[in-house]
């Protein structure tokens, strides 16, 4: 026993010191950077009165030198302005070290209904204040409001002001330009939620179940008034998120079990299947047509969570505005990673050689509000500033998608062929189990996770439950630029059903530059993008329909957008599936009018067919850079 304590000591510290070293480093950094904050800055809290009366719970953090006057960064958000106590301080206030040391005066606050603010809070508030009367109130006009009181009542301001966020701040970011205040002269959404149909919980009508429960169980909790202890929902979901949901079984169970009826948004969402008057309401897009400030929209292609908001943001204001004032930055990063002190350099097994949110951070987040808040040079930034994957590079463009692209065509085809033009070769047909779903990564995790937006796809190749296309070995590099649009038909033998299409990036197994076996990489699948559609809603989001047993049937959809080379050596692959879980919901595949009151009975095994003949020809169209 005692060689057994002395083997293991020397193992942990002959395997780790550079975990060790990195770890207290990053702990040293991050302490210096609160001393800096304490040292220079003073913080004050303000009960921010609204125009109905109901008063926002506000953090407010002023440089302490008065020599001069400085811009606003406003941040406002349901997640808490925590620590409470002007003797309490946060221990990072801008979006990076830099902004702290360039001097801003920065304001949190926490929004209507949430943590100390007075009022009532509602989910993805409809924004319609304006039709409503003069002392309406929405997210927008409380925007509005704060903006007003801080820019008359703080001391030292310049009158600028700038706001960002990421995910649900995101939103109330881009909620700030509706009608906005003429003080607000830059925002930057990041990751901001545009419409919860396509964003976090629903993916083309297809329910992202473990994100939902995890999230609400917390988040949906009612507050009897303000307080500053956060809610808390249970402790935790079993490790194993696959065998968890699985035991749930229907969605009708979560009530049952474990929500109990106490969740009011949860009950909306599951009361609303179809993207109906009540979804179509809380979609932000249609506000954002006539937008002031300069806006940087902010997003990552491995984001899990909210890569639809984003991409559509963008392309929303800049169809409806001077796109001169409108700029986006897509980088290789999860929900939020642009933020990172020490990230950016890679998520799971894919790496992009450098810190890639670093780079972001100096080059072009920080110039973007110098330049419209403090009237520093021209940040010279691009409209899209866009970074390839495959190639680990960025790329600059004046619009995105790049008007220079060509399109491309590639078919499906027999013995899991993908060709660049129609051949009449049948079909294919694979088995759909709601016992046996397909899951969405190969890792055992709690369901709601990141690496696996990059994961090796060879797991889920090898199941007979997936179907796969791919081309021979490119002869030359091959890279897509913007949406992937799939049009492929599609029949069941039972009445419904999702389709699942995977982008996938299958790499050579030998390093061209040796010929050698490249033992990390070698016939590596990269998940590149995903993308799924609840076949019901194949024609329509708001009238869906079942499937005809067994009729070829024509279903569109897109993957969301893309920047990626395949270099030469590598082939594209698209996989096929109608399963993907727990990260989805399991489709009964028997039509039910509503899927959160389906019966275990309900559940049922259905085999599906793609088509790739002359009749039926299934491909998938994009966009190439040469």
């Amino acid at each position: 026993m005692r060689f057994l304590i002395i083997h293991l000591a020397v193992l942990i510290f002959t395997v780790s010191p550079m975990a060790f070293a990195n770890t207290t480093l990053a702990d040293d950094a991050a302490e210096k950077r609160a001393e800096y904050i304490r040292a220079n800055y003073t913080k004050f809290e303000y009960q921010i009165p609204m125009r109905d009366g109901i008063k926002l719970f506000t953090s407010v953090y002023l440089p302490n030198d008065d020599s001069q006057t400085y811009p606003i960064m406003l941040q406002r958000t349901p997640y808490r302005v925590a620590p409470y106590g002007v003797s309490k301080y946060k221990t990072r206030l801008g979006p990076s070290e830099r902004f702290e040391k360039e001097k801003f005066i920065f304001v949190f606050q926490d929004v209507r209904g949430k943590s100390m603010s007075e009022g009532e809070f509602v989910n993805m508030r409809p924004q319609d204040a304006y039709k409503r009367g003069k002392k309406a109130t929405d997210d927008a006009t409380d925007t509005y409001d704060t903006i007003e009181w801080l820019v008359n009542n703080l001391p030292n301001n310049n009158g600028r002001v700038g706001m960002w966020g990421t995910s649900y701040p995101g939103y109330y970011t881009s909620v700030g330009s509706i009608n906005s205040h003429s003080a607000l002269k830059a925002i930057s959404p990041q990751a901001p939620i545009a419409d919860w149909f396509f964003d976090d919980f629903h993916r083309n009508g297809a329910f992202v179940t473990p994100m939902a429960f995890i999230f609400f169980d917390s988040f949906d909790k009612q507050l009897d008034g303000p307080q500053a202890h956060r809610e808390k929902g249970r402790d935790s979901i079993a490790p194993d998120g696959y065998q968890f949901f699985k035991d749930l079984g229907p969605l009708s169970n979560v009530n049952k079990h474990y929500f109990h009826g106490e969740r009011p948004f949860w009950n909306e969402l599951t009361e609303h299947p179809n993207y109906d008057e009540y979804w179509q309401a809380r979609d932000v897009l249609q506000h954002l047509n006539k937008t002031k400030p300069a806006t940087l929209v902010v997003g990552g292609w491995y984001d899990t969570e909210d890569q639809y908001g984003p991409l559509y943001t963008y392309q929303t204001m800049s169809n409806n505005n001077k796109k001169s004032h409108i700029k986006m930055v897509m980088g290789p990063w999860y929900h939020g990673q642009w933020n990172s002190t020490s990230g950016g350099k890679s998520l799971g097994e894919a790496d992009f050689g450098f810190d890639t949110s670093a780079w972001f951070q100096e080059e072009v987040l920080l110039p973007f509000f110098k330049q419209h808040l403090k009237k520093a040079d021209d940040a010279k930034l691009a409209t899209a500033t866009m970074f390839e994957t495959g190639s680990n590079r960025w790329r600059k463009f004046d619009q995105w998608p790049p008007k220079d692209a060509k399109e491309h065509t590639l078919y499906l085809g027999s013995q899991e062929s993908l060709v660049s033009t129609a051949v009449n070769t049948g079909s294919s047909e694979y088995i759909s189990d709601p016992n046996k779903p397909v899951p969405h990564s190969a890792k055992v995790s709690r369901g709601w996770d990141r690496p696996y937006m990059v994961e090796d796809q060879r797991y889920a190749a090898r199941r007979p439950d997936v179907l796969v296309f791919e081309t021979d070995v490119l002869e030359n590099d091959l890279t897509i630029a913007g949406a992937i649009d799939l049009d492929l038909w599609f029949s069941t033998n039972k009445t419904a059903a999702d389709i699942i299409v995977k982008l996938v990036d299958v790499f050579p197994g030998k390093d061209e530059n040796t010929d050698k076996v490249d033992a990390k990489t070698g016939n590596r699948h990269e998940l590149v993008r995903w993308g799924s559609l609840r076949g019901r809603f194949r024609d329509s989001m708001s009238d869906p329909k079942p499937f005809e047993p067994n009729k070829p049937t024509k279903v569109r959809f897109d993957l969301y957008d893309v920047l990626h080379t395949f270099k030469r050596g590598h082939k594209v692959q698209i996989q096929i599936q109608s399963s993907m879980f727990p990260f989805l919901d399991i489709n009964p595949q028997n039509y039910v009018e509503n899927i959160f009151h389906a019966e275990e009975k309900d559940f049922v095994k259905a085999f599906h067919t793609i088509y790739h003949n002359a009749d039926y020809p299934s491909a998938i169209h994009f966009s190439t850079l040469d």
